[in-house]
């Protein structure tokens, strides 16, 4: 079977959106294609149909391929709850909680769960893509890598290496990744791309010639700045708008643990609709109409956060005022009387007072929920998403619910005046009859059809760009596809 790794010189160089552009290309040309990535470290996270969670970037990528998202194609999720410590998630399932130095000294026992998903991807399909994480670069990391040269030469899939030329000295990159790899590490790449380039392209012939004559790979094109991957969800790092003076503003409190926050790409889209993420240090705006409080990896400390910000003394003066707040699953369980972590699930074993905006207490234990939803909210308007959550939340709050599965089961709760609510619920501004509900009750209108209509067009547009800048008859042959 066919297989091609793509690799970069460093974090946020565009692999995603390059293996998602190319998983839509060669899907396109009616192949059979997977994606696949070792090791990711993300708090975005997607539920799969057979009831893991992987990295939501995967899960995009397997929408790219028009393939349900398996728990394969992301065998190895790291989700950071603090600093130094991440949730480990083993083919879909909690493993644990490891600190850096612990999981370091033990991501080698994973390697052969990450080659047996592999395996099971390449048996059934006739191209897999893999993604890389980080850069290779990082010898220190070497020892026991599963997530860049370690997979690449245990499952012999060729490298491209991918350089950031918006970053700058990106000939430094290239060609320095290619002195300081081993031997038999650099003999894996067989070739490198260029991305995130503005302007004439010819304007950078002679510094790819360069690249080339310096390491002996081959120069597989480069990639101009890629607007298409603005409409996509983006993996980890959220983009910040300037304020686009809608009349319907949106505030978001950047938590420190913020998870699943492409919830709020659909309302970025819409028009009628200035949404603020608001970072640490600032004040809520006190002409927010809407405060949406987010997801996060760790509730207890963000709550901790929060008020550290001072967002709480804010979010009161927003509900004396007649704003509207919604707490999105961790947002949700903060907007209770209670929340507690007797066994440390989260972090520290604790427990702390809420907001109180909402009549329910959370207690954060038993297994991790992962599922699939929809139904109606409780106005009517039909919505689709998923639930990822720890946490059994109570109280006579829930006698108000905020939507109905289509199971019959009422999820989440409003406050007796519809000002507050709340639910489990990711994905709930994605379909369009749900997102014109929640806006039309801040005055909004609606100008936005589903978004997922929106981002596989996005997909489309990304598979003729770099149809149009790659030599993927090359890319095609380093992979072994056949002509």
């Amino acid at each position: 079977m066919a297989a091609l790794m793509i690799q970069g010189c460093g974090s946020d160089v565009g692999k995603s959106v390059l293996v998602a552009g190319l998983c839509r290309l060669f899907a396109n040309r009616g192949l059979r294609v997977a994606p696949f990535k070792p090791q990711n470290m993300s708090n975005n996270a997607a539920v799969t149909a057979d009831g893991g969670e992987i990295g939501r970037a995967q899960a995009l990528q397997a929408l790219a391929c028009r393939v349900p998202p398996t728990v394969d194609m992301n065998p190895v999720l790291l989700k950071p709850q603090s600093d130094t410590g991440a949730q480990v998630v083993i083919r879909g399932q909690v493993a644990g909680t490891f600190e850096a130095a612990a999981y370091q000294a033990r991501k080698g026992e994973w390697l052969e769960v990450v080659l047996d998903s592999f395996a099971r991807l390449e048996a059934a399909h006739d191209l897999v893509l893999v993604e890389g994480a980080g850069s290779p670069a990082e010898t220190n990391l070497r020892a026991g890598d599963i997530a860049n040269m370690g997979f690449a030469r245990a499952a012999r899939v060729p490298v491209v290496l991918v350089g950031d030329i918006d970053r700058g000295h990106v000939i430094a990159a290239l060609v320095g990744a290619h002195a300081v790899l081993d031997a038999d590490d650099a003999a894996m790449i067989k070739g490198f791309l260029i991305n995130k380039f503005r302007g004439d392209p010819a304007l950078f012939d002679a510094g790819r010639a360069e690249i080339a004559a310096r390491t002996g790979w081959r120069d597989c094109g480069m990639a101009p700045w890629l607007a298409a991957a603005r409409r996509l969800p983006a993996e980890d790092a959220l983009v910040f708008d300037r304020p686009t003076g809608a009349k319907t503003k949106i505030a978001v409190p950047l938590l420190s643990r913020i998870a699943n926050f492409d919830d709020l790409d659909p309302l970025r889209a819409e028009p009628d609709v200035d949404l603020v993420f608001v970072p640490p240090g600032t004040a809520l705006p006190g002409d927010a109409d809407l405060v949406i409080l987010p997801g996060t990896k760790s509730t207890l400390a963000d709550l901790a956060f929060l008020r550290g910000e001072g967002w709480d003394i804010d979010i009161a003066a927003h509900v004396r005022r007649g704003g509207a707040v919604l707490g999105i699953c961790g947002g949700f369980q903060m907007l209770g009387r209670e929340v507690a972590d007797p066994s440390g699930l989260e972090g520290p074993a604790g427990c702390a007072v809420g907001l109180g905006l909402l009549e329910v207490e959370t207690v954060l234990a038993g297994d991790k929920v992962l599922r699939p939803t929809a139904g109606r909210l409780t106005g009517g308007a039909r919505f689709e998403g998923y639930e990822i959550h720890l946490g059994r939340t109570t109280g006579p709050g829930l006698a108000r619910p905020f939507l109905r599965g289509d199971d019959g089961v009422p999820g989440g709760a409003v406050s007796a005046d519809g000002k507050i609510a709340g639910a489990y619920v990711h994905g709930l501004f994605n379909a369009a009859p749900a997102r014109a509900a929640l806006l039309a009750q801040l005055g909004a209108a609606s100008q936005g059809g589903d978004h997922g209509v929106l981002v596989d067009g996005a997909l489309d547009d990304l598979a003729t760009a770099l149809e149009q800048a790659f030599d993927i008859e090359t890319l095609a042959a380093i992979a072994g596809l056949r002509p």
